[in-house]
Parts: structure tokens; sequence; C-alpha cells
């Protein structure tokens, strides 16, 4: 599947590294660099040791404000190893084999990279700087209010592919994220606000809460693909709301288009069970100012075929390029 992102300004991909030069073997602030690791002299506050092979952590320099240390086979991070890395903004530690953190002393961390670990519990005593979190492909099965209070300051958080069974009221404390995804977990309900995007693919959701996305008056994007909605659990005008640009509601038990804004732009019911084609979901006056801005719908992989589509559609759906069924 892909995903879809706004320009943030604090998104940056997972590959992008500051440029790589290689360490003298000595440094003359903050403590000699470790032979494992590289650390340019014209860059002094970033130190690279991904990709060596480490199963525990290395010393960590005072002044390091950027520590790479992704792809390798660390699997704890004791108390100890942190100890003089309290300037440490950014820290990526994806793709290893932790089961364990210790992350409370990096008062000033604002990015944290934990993907594709063997974490078992959401990580304790988060710094509440952190802006980016991205903690998926790992074993988490709960995260508690506990867990993510005061991170005021967290913007986006990957917890997409975990066993993560129910978040309960846990995310209301983010005000500032924006981007949320939780694809690939075990989750029943969704209780998330505050979002630009909310990606909720791969769960098992089967209702949504009355006035579900009252609460996000920001919301663009939202894909709740690959659940078990029903059109019973859907309640009326959930998706009639201004300002949603992008709707996926592919591959669930729909029999009903249901309906939406007339300025959403792309709508994706594929695979579901819609028997009829209802033109009403999309206008319910059509004029010369009145009609749907949609210019994309896929309806494929439904019970409908092109004959259903009125011939009327084409003043309600003026601007759709395609209707795929």
């Amino acid at each position: 599947r892909f995903f879809l992102f706004l320009m943030l300004p604090l998104w940056i991909p997972c590959g992008l590294r500051l440029p790589r030069i290689y360490h003298s073997a000595a440094n003359t602030t903050g403590g000699e660099c470790p032979d494992e690791c590289d650390c340019p002299p014209s860059f002094p506050v970033a130190m690279y040791c991904d990709g060596r092979g480490l199963t525990a952590m290395p010393t960590i320099p005072s002044r390091m404000k950027y520590l790479y240390l992704q792809n390798n086979a660390i699997t704890a991070v004791p108390d100890s190893a942190l100890v003089n890395a309290t300037n440490l903004v950014w820290l990526m530690m994806h793709y290893n084999q932790l089961t364990s953190d210790a992350f409370q002393q990096l008062n000033g961390l604002e990015r944290l990279y934990l993907q594709h670990n063997n974490l078992t519990a959401f990580p304790s005593n988060l710094p509440r700087t952190l802006q980016d979190l991205r903690i998926n492909h790992n074993k988490i099965e709960k995260v508690t209010p506990a867990d993510l209070e005061g991170m005021d300051n967290l913007t986006i958080l990957y917890l997409h592919d975990n066993a993560v069974t129910d978040m309960g009221t846990s995310l209301k404390a983010l005000k500032s994220l924006t981007l949320l995804e939780i694809s690939g977990n075990k989750l029943t309900k969704a209780l998330p606000e505050h979002l630009h995007q909310l990606y909720l693919e791969f769960n098992s959701i089967d209702s949504l809460p009355e006035g579900f996305l009252g609460q996000f008056t920001q919301l663009q994007y939202i894909r709740i693909a690959h659940n078990q909605l029903t059109d019973k659990g859907i309640p009326a005008n959930t998706f009639n709301v201004t300002g949603l640009v992008e709707l996926d509601l592919s591959f669930n038990k729909l029999e009903r288009i249901p309906p939406v804004s007339t300025t959403l732009q792309h709508l994706y019911l594929q695979a579901n069970q819609i028997k009829e084609f209802t033109l009403g979901s999309f206008c319910s006056v059509v004029d010369v100012t009145n009609f749907s801005k949609l210019r994309t719908l896929r309806l494929d992989g439904n019970e409908i075929s092109r004959q259903d589509i009125p011939t009327e559609s084409t003043r309600c759906l003026r601007l759709t390029s395609s209707i795929e069924v």
C-alpha cells in the first residue's frame, strides 16, 4: 500500500541523513569518537554508527546532536549509555533488535526512530520535546494515556504494523499531532483527533461513533480500507464534511455509497458489496454552481456495472475524469 503525506515542515524521509564524511581518530571537543563510528571533523555534532554490526551502544561524546545507529543488532539502551548524550536532537535506531529502552535523559530530543525492532511495550518516559516518533513494525500491544501524556510537541506518530488493540483516550493529549499512521494493528475502534491525515487500514473496525469526523476540523485524508465496515456501522452523513480531500473505504462490507461532501476529490470504494449507484450520495442539488468536485471514483470489485450509472451523473460528476466499475 502507498501513503500520501502533506509537505510538513518537520517531516523528513527515513533515509535522509546529514552529509557523511569519514572521521579522524580523535576530536578536539566533547570526547573522542569511538573506533566503530565515524565523526566528521567538518560536522562535529554528528556521529555515524549505522550498519556496523554493533550489539551494544557505543560511548557517545557529550557534544553529539545527531546519532545514527540504524541497521545494527543492538538489543537494549541502558541508562549508562546515554548519560553524556543529553544534547541529542536526533536518534536513529531503526532496524535493530531492541527489547528495552531508556530515553528519559534526552531532554532535547526531537526525532526518534525505533521502527523495525522487537519492542513489546510502548517506550516509557519519552522526552516531551519529541516532534517525530516512528515506532512502527514492533510488537506493541497497548498504548496508555500515561505513555503520551505531556507530549504537546509531537507532530508525527507512526504506530503501524504492531499489535495494538485499543488506544482509548491516549491520543487526546497530542494537541499538535497532524499525521497518525496506525494501520496494520488490531483496533476495533478509533478515537484520535487534531489530525490532517489519518490512516487506519488493515484493522478490525466495524463501526464508527456518531460525529466521528466532527472533531477533525483540519482532516484532509482518511483511509479506513481493509476493515469490517458495514452500512449500519457508519452513522448518517459521517463523511459529508467539508475539508476532506481523500476518502478510502475500499475492501470493506458496504452495500451502498455513503453520502460525501461535494468538496471531496478522491473516493475509493473498490472491493465492497455495493449493489446500486446512488447519485444522491454525491449531489443533492445540481446546477451551475452546485456539483461534485470529485475527480477520482473507484467502484470496481462491487456488484454494479457501467450500465448502473445513470446518464445524469455527468452533470453531477462533471469533474470526474473516469469512474472505474
